[in-house]
C-alpha cells in the first residue's frame, strides 16, 4: 500500500473534450435571434433538483453569440411567477461537473524484490486513498390564442411567461415581437401546446447586463411543481447541426434516477489502460463514448457517474457543502447541515440525440437505487527500477502480457488502430529474460528462503 498512489487526471480533460470537441450543442429549449444570426448553444448541462413533484431546474448557458440575440424558449408545465425565477452562479454547474466528470486514476507497480509486508497493523488505520417587447396590444395576442402570463425581470433577464391555443399562433406572437424563429418551430410547438404546457421566454436585459458588468450569461433557475419529471429536448434540436449532447446532473434525496422513455446504461468502466493514455484522455474519452453511443443505436443515456454527495472515493473534488447543493435547487437539504447529513444523491446522465433517434423528450423516474457508479480508467505504471531477484524476473514476463491486453482493451473501446496503440506501449520490463539464469528449483528455494526470514522478522 504504501506504494500505491492515487492521482486523479481526469475531470479538466473530460471537461476539455466535452467543450471543445463538438462545435454544435442543444438546449432544453431553442435559441431564437433578433437578427439573421446563427445562434447555437455551445454547451447544454442542467442540473435537476428533485424530491416528490416539487422541482427547481438549474439550465446553463454557454451561449457564445452577441448578447443582444439571445433568447430562450422552454415548455414548462405551470404558469411561473417572479419569485419562482433566480438566476444562478455559474460556479455551481462547476463545481457538479468537477465532481462528477468520469476521471482517470493512476497507481504505481511496487519493487517486485522489496520485502513482502505480512501485516502491519499501523498502516490499516490510514485513510484511504483520496484522490423584444412582447407586447404587442391584447386584442392581437387574442386573434392569435396567445396568452401573456407573466412578465417580470429577474437580474439581466426580462421573462414572459407564455400560453397558447395553437402552434401557428404562437410562432406568429414570436416572430412579431422580433423573435426570429427557425424554421419548422411550429411543428415542434405543437406537442408541447396539446400538453398544456407553458412557454418560458428569456431574454437579455442589456442595460442591466452592461450596468453589471457580467462577462458572460448567469445560469437561469426555474422552481415549480408538477408530477411531471421531464425535460424537453426537441425544440434544442431546430437549431442544431447533426448530433447534440447534453450533460444532467440530477440530484434527490433518494437515489439514481433513470429514464423511462429511453434505456439508460452504464458508461465503460473500470479498466486498465496503456498509460500514454494520461497525455490525451479527452482524445480517449471522446472516442470511447462515440463508440458507445454507436454500438447502443444512439438510443441511450449513459449514466456516468451515481453517488451520495456524503463522499466520493476517489474524489475528483471535493463533495458539495450544504451551501452549495441549497444553491444547486437542492430545497430539502437544511442549511449548516454536514456533508453527511446532507441526504442528496446525484446521477449524472450524458445524453449524445439526435432527431431521429430522440423523438420524445426525456422523462425521467426517481428510484431508491443507490449503488455507487463512476465512470473511472486506470493506468498501471510498470515498475522502472532494478529487479533481479526471482520474483522481479517473474514480473519483467509478465509485463507484455499485460500490456497486451491493456493495449487490446484501449482498441476495443475506441476502435483505434491496435497496431499504432502498440507502438506506443512502454519498453521498459518488456526484454527477454535469459531462462538459464536459474534452475527452477532455486527460485522455489530461494522464494522459500526469503519468506522465512520475513516471517521470521515480523515474529
Amino acid at each position: 500500500m504504501k506504494n500505491l498512489r492515487v492521482v486523479l487526471i481526469g475531470a479538466i480533460a473530460v471537461i476539455a473534450c466535452l467543450c471543445f470537441a463538438r462545435p454544435v450543442w442543444a438546449f432544453c429549449g431553442f435559441y431564437v435571434a433578433k437578427a439573421d444570426t446563427s445562434l447555437y448553444n455551445e454547451a447544454s448541462q442542467v442540473i435537476i433538483a428533485r424530491d416528490g413533484d416539487r422541482t427547481v431546474l438549474t439550465m446553463a448557458n454557454d451561449y457564445q453569440g452577441e448578447v443582444s440575440d439571445f433568447a430562450m424558449v422552454v415548455p414548462v408545465p405551470t404558469v411561473l411567477q417572479e419569485g419562482q425565477v433566480n438566476v444562478g452562479d455559474p460556479a455551481i454547474v462547476q463545481r457538479l461537473d468537477d465532481f462528477s466528470a468520469p476521471r482517470l486514476v493512476e497507481y504505481f507497480d511496487p519493487d517486485p524484490c522489496a520485502p513482502v509486508r505480512l501485516f502491519d497493523e499501523a498502516e490499516l488505520m490510514l485513510p484511504a486513498a483520496a484522490p423584444q417587447s412582447a407586447d404587442r396590444g391584447a386584442a392581437s395576442n387574442e386573434a392569435l390564442g396567445v396568452t401573456v402570463e407573466a412578465q417580470f425581470a429577474v437580474g439581466e433577464y426580462e421573462i414572459v411567461i407564455l400560453s397558447a391555443e395553437e402552434s401557428n399562433g404562437l410562432e406568429t406572437w414570436l416572430i412579431q415581437n422580433d423573435y426570429n424563429i427557425p424554421r419548422g418551430a411550429s411543428e415542434l410547438l405543437q406537442p408541447y401546446i396539446r400538453q398544456g404546457l407553458k412557454f418560458f421566454v428569456a431574454k437579455v436585459n442589456l442595460d442591466e447586463f452592461d450596468r453589471a458588468g457580467f462577462q458572460q450569461l448567469r445560469p437561469i433557475q426555474i422552481a415549480y411543481e408538477s408530477p411531471r419529471f421531464m425535460l424537453p429536448i426537441r425544440l434544442g434540436m431546430m437549431n442544431a447541426q447533426g448530433d447534440q449532447d447534453l450533460v444532467a446532473y440530477l440530484l434527490t434525496p433518494d437515489g439514481q434516477v433513470e429514464l423511462t422513455n429511453y434505456r439508460t446504461v452504464k458508461i465503460p468502466s473500470d479498466v486498465n489502460l496503456p498509460t500514454y493514455v494520461e497525455e490525451e484522455f479527452g482524445g480517449f474519452y471522446s472516442a470511447m463514448f462515440q463508440r458507445s453511443y454507436e454500438r447502443e443505436n444512439k438510443e441511450v443515456a449513459f449514466l456516468e457517474y451515481a453517488w451520495s454527495m456524503a463522499g466520493c472515493d476517489p474524489c475528483s473534488a471535493e463533495p458539495l457543502n450544504a451551501a452549495e447543493l441549497r444553491q444547486a435547487g437542492a430545497f430539502w437539504v437544511a442549511p449548516n447541515s454536514s456533508p453527511w447529513e446532507s441526504n442528496v444523491f446525484i446521477t449524472r446522465l450524458h445524453v449524445r440525440y439526435s432527431r431521429n433517434k430522440f423523438p420524445e423528450d426525456l422523462v425521467f423516474q426517481q428510484t431508491n437505487n443507490q449503488e455507487f457508479f463512476q465512470g473511472r480508467y486506470v493506468m498501471q505504471h510498470p515498475f522502472l527500477g532494478e529487479a533481479t531477484c526471482p520474483a522481479g524476473r517473474d514480473y519483467r514476463r509478465s509485463l507484455p502480457a499485460r500490456f497486451e491486453q491493456e493495449a487490446q482493451t484501449l482498441a476495443r473501446l475506441t476502435g483505434w488502430d491496435i497496431n499504432d496503440i502498440r507502438r506506443r506501449l512502454p519498453a521498459v520490463g518488456v526484454r527477454p529474460v535469459d531462462e538459464s539464469d536459474d534452475s527452477w528449483w532455486e527460485e522455489l528455494w530461494q522464494r522459500s528462503s526469503q519468506l522465512f526470514q520475513q516471517v521470521a522478522t515480523a515474529g
